[in-house]
């Protein structure tokens, strides 16, 4: 059965180096455990792995997990720092790289773009440029320096995305007031702060009427949605008694729940059943989030092989197939 892995991350050393000089409150401190860790001020962001560098480490942990073909991208803080050269130079470092990488490996390696959202003008000529270099989707965090993915300085951008029909992987950051939501201690930046992240991200976008505005967007929610799909009860009362003047949406929460994608990254099998469930088996693709210290390379096929046929092969490679054109 073909594995197609659409969540896991690379860096370059060069990107590391430019957040190190240019990266403003973006800074990297030494953890207790001798590791290096990038923090934004003083709230922890994301911890670079050895895999995170090495492309050939990455083709021979796939083999050893079974993976066929990985979809690569740009994890937090990605290329939100700096003033627009910086960002631009960042973002450009790690899509050539994902690149070079896919030109190498053209049978195990695909791409999500970056791009310099904050600069709106030149993440659209981004956009432009490394689509025709290959990218398959694009890659954006929950927020954008603070600022909302539904801003509307950040729309041109989004419509050429959907213009093109690209998926793109909204993947979580340090949530807007994690140094004041008690989240920092015992890694509830990563349970709690996450989750938190990306829920609130997308739950703009399905009441915004974001997804009537942009139909032809592939929206990805990682790590199995967030809380999304566990909301739905909620997000359905909440519409039955919203004011008629109020409602900017066109359809029912669950039918925009069931129109967006998710990774299956949810580190234990009854929420995944619970996702599935929610959403359809048609809605969720395998991801692995490698090579993070949470990764979920060691057990996503174990987990996939606790479902029923149709839907292993669609999570596993179909679905991806389908949405990434592949």
């Amino acid at each position: 059965m073909t594995v197609i892995d659409i969540h896991t991350h690379m860096f370059t050393e060069k990107w590391l180096e430019l957040l190190k000089s240019r990266g403003g409150e973006f800074n990297l401190q030494t953890r207790p455990d001798g590791k290096q860790e990038i923090f934004r001020g003083t709230t922890p962001v994301v911890i670079p792995q050895i895999g995170h560098f090495d492309y050939e480490l990455r083709i021979r942990e796939m083999d050893r997990y079974g993976i066929d073909l990985s979809i690569v991208s740009l994890t937090c803080p990605n290329v939100y720092w700096g003033d627009e050269a910086t960002s631009a130079l960042a973002a450009r470092e790690s899509n050539d790289s994902m690149q070079a990488a896919q030109s190498r490996w053209p049978d195990r390696i695909r791409w999500f773009t970056s791009l310099p959202w904050e600069y709106p003008q030149a993440a659209a000529a981004e956009l432009r440029r490394t689509v025709a270099n290959g990218a398959v989707g694009v890659m954006v965090l929950g927020n954008i320096a603070g600022k909302s993915l539904t801003d509307e300085c950040f729309a041109p951008v989004w419509a050429e995305i959907d213009a093109l029909g690209l998926p793109v992987l909204v993947h979580p950051t340090d949530p807007l007031g994690a140094e004041k939501m008690g989240i920092i201690p015992h890694n509830l930046f990563w349970s709690v702060g996450f989750t938190y992240d990306t829920t609130l991200a997308v739950a703009k976008m399905i009441f915004h009427g974001f997804f009537d505005r942009f139909p032809n967007l592939k929206l990805i929610a990682s790590h199995g949605g967030g809380m999304l799909p566990y909301l739905v009860g909620r997000f359905e009362m909440g519409d039955r008694v919203e004011f008629d003047h109020l409602r900017e949406i066109r359809r029912k929460p669950t039918d925009y729940l069931r129109h967006i994608y998710y990774d299956s990254i949810t580190y234990d099998l009854a929420p995944l059943r619970y996702l599935i469930d929610v959403a359809g088996s048609s809605q969720v693709m395998l991801g692995t989030d490698w090579p993070h210290r949470v990764h979920e390379a060691d057990v996503a096929a174990a987990r996939l092989d606790a479902l029923p046929e149709s839907e292993r092969r669609a999570i596993a490679a179909d679905n991806a197939k389908r949405v990434f054109k592949l």
